[in-house]
């Protein structure tokens, strides 16, 4: 047998339906037969080529859900009209006339209907929502996975295996993220910051350089850093004067160099996003020093094991900095110096003995 073409299949489709429509005004019984049949074949379409179409992962399956189940609705109500039109022994197209008079009743009893199918074109139309997509919408406890688009609804299946029930509409009228960009671009942010106790941020001596120079990450922007400061401390309003007044190497700004080259050799960050790592404004809880960057894995188990990583490594390399980490409170023994306090002698006055 040979095969129908899409144009064919088009003309039989619309044969099909006209032959319908010309059955509603002549004969009553067979038009809610046929209205019947439609609608049981509607459902089938829906069933059947309704899973075929959600396995394709490059279908956009919440405007083909929306269009299918508002299609079961109209047909739903169209074989109604016809069996009360049947049971009456009235036309339909004579009933479906008179029903024009409670359109503004039909509107409202439709209210959450229509605007979730203008929810699911539009949602469709700029593909902000799809089934898989990671969104986060507090404002509806929605944190996780998108497992399935409705027409009245969206679930989400959170983090911690909870279901959420989004209405369409909410994502039009509320905001809502999406970290589908996230994956999409290949790069997961890391934005943390170490706070610095700020009275061990001083100056390095020049042993202390001199010893600073075994990093290699370092060495480089030690020697540049070195030819700037003696070029500076060179000039004749500065040489010879107090060591106060010339520019030195500090261990923060040491620090925050290697940091940055740390980050710039690592094989685990996108060397192509950005990356910076810069102080923030201090705080009764320490000075921030930021590190922003995105790993080039955006698993979430690997990105956790990345970012745990590198700050094992910072917080571990920081004393060779002469730097500490703030922190409010300790378990750490304290140093107390006790110094007994002997009473002053003097000789004794007259009338003391």
């Amino acid at each position: 047998m040979e095969k129908i073409s899409r144009s064919n299949r088009s003309t039989f489709g619309l044969r099909t339906v006209a032959r319908y429509v010309r059955d509603l005004g002549r004969r009553p019984t067979k038009a809610s037969q046929s209205f019947g049949r439609l609608y049981t074949y509607s459902s089938f379409f829906h069933e059947i080529i309704g899973d075929v179409w959600f396995r394709s992962k490059e279908a956009i399956p919440c405007i083909f859900n929306g269009y299918l189940q508002v299609a079961k609705i109209i047909m739903f109500v169209l074989v109604a009209i016809s069996i009360v039109a049947t049971l009456v022994g009235a036309q339909f197209l004579h009933i479906l006339t008179g029903l024009g008079a409670m359109t503004a009743v039909l509107m409202l009893i439709f209210q959450d209907t229509i605007l979730s199918l203008v929810a699911s074109v539009q949602i469709s139309n700029d593909g902000r929502v799809r089934i898989g997509d990671w969104i986060e919408m507090p404002s509806q406890n929605a944190d996780g996975d998108v497992i399935d688009i409705a027409l009245h609804t969206i679930t989400v299946q959170n983090w911690d295996k909870t279901i959420t029930t989004v209405p369409t509409k909410k994502l039009i009228s509320d905001s809502f993220k999406n970290w589908r960009g996230m994956s999409e671009s290949g790069g997961r942010r890391i934005k943390r910051a170490i706070y610095l106790d700020q009275h061990s941020v001083r100056f390095l001596e020049a042993g202390e350089v001199s010893r600073l120079h075994r990093f290699a990450l370092i060495d480089g922007y030690l020697g540049e850093k070195q030819r700037e400061l003696g070029e500076w401390n060179a000039r004749p309003e500065v040489r010879g004067a107090e060591a106060v007044n010339q520019r030195r190497v500090t261990n923060l700004g040491t620090f925050r160099a290697y940091v940055e080259q740390y980050l710039r050799h690592h094989p685990k960050i996108h060397q192509d996003m950005t990356l910076l790592v810069r102080q923030l404004q201090p705080t009764s809880e320490g000075l921030p020093l930021e590190i922003y960057c995105f790993t080039n894995d955006v698993r979430w188990a690997f990105y956790e094991g990345i970012q745990s990583d590198i700050f094992d490594h910072l917080l571990a390399i920081l004393p060779e900095f002469g730097l500490k980490v703030f922190q409010g409170s300790s378990d750490a023994p304290l140093d107390v110096n006790l110094r007994r306090v002997d009473a002053p002698s003097h000789p004794a006055g007259p009338g003391e003995g």
